[in-house]
C-alpha cells in the first residue's frame, strides 16, 4: 500500500497576507495548515512575534478539526516593503483598514508588482471590490473573499466579485477557497456589507433594542439565541426552519398562517427607534461586563473555540 503523503492542491503555493492583524493572522493560520508558504506584510512594530502568538494558538483549533500543522511555522515569512512581498505570490488576501482610499492605492500598487497569474482577494467585510479597485487596470481581477471571524475556523466566505470579473475567475476563487476546507458561496450582487454581515446587523439592532428597552438583559438575550435559534440555523437557516415550520403544508402553510404576525412585528420594529448613544452603550457595557467579566477575552475566546469546533465536525459528521 501506498504510504507517501498526496499532494495536497495549495501545497507550497504562495500567499501574501496584507495586514497581521486578528483576521490576517488566522487567515495565516489556515493557510499555513494547508501547506501553503505565507508572507506577512504589515509595517506595525512587534507584528512579527504577534502572529506567531496568534498562529501558535490557532495551530490548536485546526488540528481539532483534523488539519496536520507540523512545520508550519517553518513556511511563515515577513516582509514590510508591499512591491517585493506579492512579486512572486500566487495569492494575496488583503485585511487592510476599512477604508476605500487605503485600499485603491494598495490594490494599485499590488496590481503593478504581482504575476499575472496571481488572485487578488480582499477580507473586507463591507467594501465592495469595484470601490476598491478604482484605480487598478485591470479592476476585475480583484474578488472580495471576506470570511467570518475567525477565518481558520469558520467555514463560511463570501466570494463577492468586481462587476467585471470574469466568470472563470469567480470559479477559480470558488476553488480557491473549497481547496482550504472552507464553504464559499458566491453573493451575486455587489451590495454594502454582503449578506452575512447584513444578517447580523439586522438581528444586532433587536438585540440592542430590547436590550435597551429593559425586556431582558445582554446575557440572557445571548442564552435565548444559543438555546434556540442558535441551534435552529446551525442546523437548517432561516428559510429552511420555516418551511419545516409549516409542517406538511411546508412553506406555503408557514406564510398563510404565521407571517400576519411577523409582518405586524416588523412594521414595530420600523417604527423603534435604536441609537449607540452614550446611555445605551453605558448599559449595554455594564451588563456585559455583568455577565463575562468574570473571564478574560481570552478564557472566553477559547472556550467559544471549542464550542464552535464541536458544532463544525458534529456537522461534518451528520453530513457523510
Amino acid at each position: 500500500m501506498n504510504t507517501s503523503k498526496i499532494k495536497h492542491p495549495l501545497d507550497q503555493k504562495k500567499v501574501v497576507v496584507i495586514g497581521g492583524g486578528v483576521i490576517g493572522a488566522s487567515w495565516a493560520a489556515l493557510f499555513l495548515a494547508n501547506d501553503m508558504r505565507v508572507v506577512i506584510n504589515d509595517p506595525q512594530p512587534g507584528i512579527e512575534s504577534k502572529v506567531r502568538v496568534y498562529v501558535m494558538r490557532a495551530m490548536l483549533a485546526l488540528q481539532a478539526l483534523g488539519h496536520g500543522v507540523n512545520a508550519a511555522l517553518e513556511r511563515l515569512s515577513f516582509e514590510p516593503d508591499l512591491a517585493k512581498a506579492v512579486a512572486d505570490a500566487d495569492f494575496v488576501q488583503e485585511n487592510g483598514p476599512e477604508r476605500a482610499d487605503f485600499k485603491s492605492a494598495l490594490w494599485a500598487t499590488i496590481e503593478q508588482a504581482a504575476p499575472a497569474r496571481c488572485l487578488f482577494f480582499s477580507s473586507s467585510s463591507g467594501i465592495p471590490a469595484s470601490n476598491q479597485a478604482t484605480q487598478m487596470q485591470s479592476p476585475g481581477r480583484l474578488v472580495i473573499g471576506h470570511p467570518f471571524n475567525p477565518p481558520h475556523l469558520l467555514p463560511l466566505v463570501e466570494v463577492v466579485p468586481n462587476p467585471q470579473t470574469s466568470r472563470a475567475l469567480i470559479e477559480a476563487s470558488l476553488d480557491f477557497y473549497r481547496a482550504l476546507g472552507k464553504c464559499p458561496l458566491e453573493i451575486r450582487k455587489e451590495i454594502d456589507g454582503f449578506v452575512a454581515n447584513r444578517l447580523q446587523s439586522a438581528i444586532f439592532r433587536e438585540c440592542v433594542y430590547l436590550v435597551s428597552q429593559g425586556v431582558i438583559t445582554a446575557a440572557d438575550l445571548d442564552s435565548v439565541v444559543t438555546h434556540s435559534l442558535g441551534i435552529r440555523w446551525a442546523t437548517n437557516g432561516p428559510f429552511l426552519s420555516f418551511h419545516l415550520g409549516g409542517g406538511d403544508g411546508g412553506f406555503p402553510h408557514f406564510v398563510d398562517h404565521l407571517a400576519p404576525g411577523m409582518e405586524t412585528r416588523w412594521r414595530e420594529q420600523l417604527e423603534s427607534t435604536v441609537h449607540f448613544d452614550e446611555a445605551t452603550k453605558k448599559l449595554l457595557v455594564e451588563q456585559i461586563e455583568n455577565g463575562y467579566g468574570d473571564r478574560s477575552i481570552a478564557q472566553l475566546a477559547e472556550a467559544r473555540d471549542e464550542r464552535e469546533i464541536a458544532i463544525i465536525n458534529s456537522g461534518r459528521k451528520t453530513a457523510q
